[in-house]
């Protein structure tokens, strides 16, 4: 794994982009909120560059996992209040930000958040678009849209509450409350936690763990626990079986197969 501040980017930025990309490992993309003077608050240009970025993600073969961080200070500190100050309902719909969401949401790939400093309102709500979230130490998370006369709007009051139970989740969206990375990782909202200047390379390290397996199948087997997560166990278990007999049909799958009888890494085409 190489150093991702040394990394190539794609396409290489201007000074003013709000959203960067790097290819910091081998099938390894790694998406940089660039908004530091706002601690990295999520404007409309944010939204739409992350979800870009993962469009173009998802149309490349060659990314098989994604890394999504901001810088030492904040993850995202939350939404753009000024930049939502002045706007009324008509304003919002027309803006069209759920849409913005619902892209991010639907990335089909491995999605990691690395979270060092303010992940607040928003902020919060775009780690838990991801799939696993490794934070820092002191890694703050909270949804204090409340304390503003808002609520949360990146689905804060259903993405949580599915992390972390409804009692813990009434708690965080009510009291509008922050919380340490330790004790967001005793209710279920963060994965792991190590220390604050590790966060993104220990995410680039497990993006590249997972990337060097069967593509086909970790998007399948992300695809079979979204789905089935609102489902009865029934249908969720029924859903994975099919997947799985899916995959008996694949290249990697006899690929896989072989490599471990023969005792040597297997070479994962995605086919």
């Amino acid at each position: 794994m190489s150093d991702p501040d040394a990394a190539r980017q794609e396409p290489a930025p201007t000074d003013e982009a709000v959203v960067l990309r790097e290819r910091p490992a081998d099938h390894v993309m790694l998406i940089k909120i660039n908004r530091p003077q706002q601690r990295n608050a999520l404007n409309y240009d944010v939204r739409k560059g992350i979800a870009d970025a993962l469009t173009a993600a998802a149309e490349d073969d060659d990314v098989r996992a994604v890394v999504l961080t901001g810088d030492d200070k904040a993850f995202a500190a939350g939404a753009d209040i000024r930049e939502m100050r002045e706007r009324g309902p008509m304003d919002m719909r027309r803006l069209a930000t759920d849409k913005l969401w619902d892209r991010i949401a639907g990335f089909t790939k491995p999605f990691i958040a690395a979270v060092n400093g303010y992940a607040l309102g928003g902020g919060c709500e775009l780690a838990m678009h991801c799939d696993i979230i490794i934070a820092g130490e002191n890694a703050t998370f909270g949804q204090p849209e409340v304390k503003i006369g808002i609520m949360p709007g990146g689905s804060g009051t259903q993405r949580l509450f599915r992390a972390v139970g409804k009692y813990k989740g009434m708690e965080m969206v009510l009291t509008g409350d922050l919380y340490t990375a330790a004790q967001c990782e005793r209710m279920g909202l963060v994965s792991r936690i190590v220390p604050d200047g590790e966060v993104v390379n220990e995410a680039i390290s497990m993006a590249g763990r997972i990337a060097r397996n069967a593509p086909v199948a970790v998007q399948l087997t992300k695809e079979a626990a979204l789905a089935g997560a609102d489902a009865s166990l029934a249908t969720g278990v029924n859903l994975e079986r099919k997947m799985l007999w899916l995959l008996f049909d694949s290249e990697d799958k006899r690929e896989g197969m072989d490599a471990f009888l023969e005792k040597r890494k297997p070479a994962f085409k995605g086919r």
